[in-house]
């Protein structure tokens, strides 16, 4: 399949519409990932710095491991050693990276790699045995001497195509430069409460210099609350649930919504109980924007080599043989790409594509078959609760050239590069003022607030909704323009019935659940929070 056609400019107005259309949790979206957990990006970050202070910087966080259950011991969640974590960025238009930084993970036991041992046995009979867990007591800020298991990484930066750009390691400052990634949240009897485990992390907070940058930039590595908020198991059971705005109280019967829809509640979001490990930087803006318009896009991708063979015999340090070109097994920018729009047969390819390639996948955007697929799914339900009688809820605008506009073009005037190469990236126009935390509308353009989507990414921005309403066709409908409701022209209400109508996954979020200094994502939860 070949893209037929680039889409010609539209108005910024249409930013507002297509908020959201390719922005949600990627927890275990392709068959392949689902057998590498530890490479498996969940969430995609890319937004301006808006904490106090740090203006003309660009923060992008990278979340991997989807799912983590807090108590998830006693190994917990090591990254692979084996992989390149990578985040690309594309300053030129050409849908090719032109920045890339690389993670190289390492693990350590303690005593080279013997781990600690114990005295076990009578004075005549005593042997030093190695224990089982990777900690023997506390830690804390400054006394990690507990702890029998390390993990590090080396972090360099690509100038030019990955493949063969020039490389330049960055530097912790330590004497051999390698970064340290803080031990996971696992209790409080190791840890103490939720401000002393972030006392511990924060000293794993690097500043490294760039190539050819005056200012710094900030690193950290390390596991965190998962900060996506998502009704998962109800959405994914056939939406178990009716999609459409229910009262604001069960109830109410005010005009806040429909009578019978679902109801905006915390207890609906799957992921509140989960953690996610997150690869956060904070870049100078100057020195990641090159020579174009101050538009950027990025994505991250996650490779292993191409061949592994194991150890039949195999010790700490010693599992296999890893050997081979670098295999890209996954990929991660806007995330309902690959979840709910890519068929099954080709997600794996997706994963393994790069953005320059994006017009093989051309056909699932322009005649996306998702919104067929929940007409088939809540059609009596969603009549039911709307009182009407509809046959077909799904929007008949085809070739759906809106969604070719949101997945592989950028939104002229909000966040369209100078040169247009149809590619599915995640685009954040760095000119475009950051949001204070307090001032942010979940709704990011649509809401009034510019910083939003879909100008990049922030991880209070509520996706879910608006992606549930532009796929059933609200640019069909009059959205606001400047406070005036207004009709694109890009089709009409007879194409969308329900294209107006406010579904949800009735899992609400929003700025206040989200740190607001970098790296924004709120300290993991406990394992044992006693």
């Amino acid at each position: 399949m070949k893209l037929q056609k680039t889409i010609s400019t539209v108005s910024l107005a249409v930013a507002i519409a297509l908020s959201g259309i390719a922005q949600a949790s990627s927890h275990r979206e392709a068959p392949n990932i689902t057998r590498l957990p530890t490479l498996d990006s969940t969430d995609f970050y890319l937004f301006n710095s808006y904490e106090a202070g740090r203006s003309g910087y660009v923060t992008v966080l990278a979340n991997y491991i989807p799912l983590q259950d807090p108590q998830g011991g006693p190994n917990y969640f090591a990254l692979d050693p084996a992989a390149v974590y990578s985040i690309h960025i594309d300053n030129t238009g050409d849908a090719i990276e032109d920045l890339t930084f690389q993670f190289r993970f390492s693990q350590q036991l303690a005593n080279n790699n013997m781990g600690v041992k114990l005295p076990i046995g009578p004075a005549d009979n005593q042997k030093m045995v190695a224990v089982p867990l990777k900690n023997v007591g506390a830690i804390s800020a400054g006394n990690s001497a507990a702890l029998n298991f390390i993990e590090t990484y080396q972090l360099s930066l690509v100038t030019g195509p990955q493949q063969s750009g020039s490389k330049t390691e960055l530097s912790s400052g330590s004497a051999d430069g390698s970064f340290i990634k803080p031990y996971d949240y696992i209790g409080e009897k190791t840890f103490g409460n939720s401000t002393a485990y972030q006392n511990y992390a924060n000293q794993y907070m690097y500043e490294t210099s760039l190539p050819g940058c005056d200012a710094k930039a900030r690193v950290f590595v390390g596991q965190r609350k998962d900060p996506f908020v998502v009704n998962l198991g109800e959405t994914f059971d056939l939406v178990n649930y009716v999609p459409v705005e229910g009262d604001s109280a069960p109830g109410a019967g005010d005009a806040a919504g429909f009578p019978g829809g679902i109801t905006q509640n915390s207890a609906n979001d799957d992921l509140r109980g989960k953690n996610v490990t997150t690869l956060a930087l904070e870049l100078p803006t100057s020195c990641i924007t090159g020579a174009g318009n101050g538009v950027i896009g990025a994505w991250t991708t996650a490779s292993l080599p191409q061949a592994r063979i194991l150890n039949p015999n195999p010790s700490f340090d010693n599992t296999e043989v890893n050997g081979g070109a670098l295999v890209q097994v996954s990929r991660l920018s806007n995330p309902l790409v690959n979840e709910l729009v890519i068929g099954v047969a080709d997600k794996d390819k997706f994963s393994a594509s790069h953005p320059k390639d994006d017009g093989q996948f051309a056909d699932y955007v322009t005649h996306p078959s998702l919104p067929a697929l929940l007409n088939v799914l809540f059609k009596d339900a969603v009549n039911t609760t709307l009182g009407t009688s509809i046959e077909d809820l799904a929007p008949t605008n085809f070739p759906r050239t809106d969604l070719v506009t949101a997945f592989l073009t950028g939104v002229p005037g909000v966040n369209q590069l100078s040169t247009v190469t149809p590619s599915e990236m995640l685009r954040l126009n760095t000119a475009i003022a950051a949001t204070p935390a307090a001032n942010q509308s979940a709704l990011g353009v649509a809401g009034n607030d510019l910083a939003g989507f879909p100008n990049g990414r922030r991880p209070g921005d509520d996706v879910v909704d608006i992606a549930l309403r532009v796929m059933m066709g609200a640019l069909c409908h009059d959205i606001p323009v400047n406070g005036t409701p207004t009709n694109l022209g890009l089709c009409e209400p007879a194409d969308a019935a329900v294209g107006n109508v406010p579904f949800t996954d009735g899992a609400p979020l929003n700025a206040s659940m989200i740190d607001s200094s970098f790296p924004y994502l709120k300290a993991p939860l406990a394992g044992s929070p006693n």
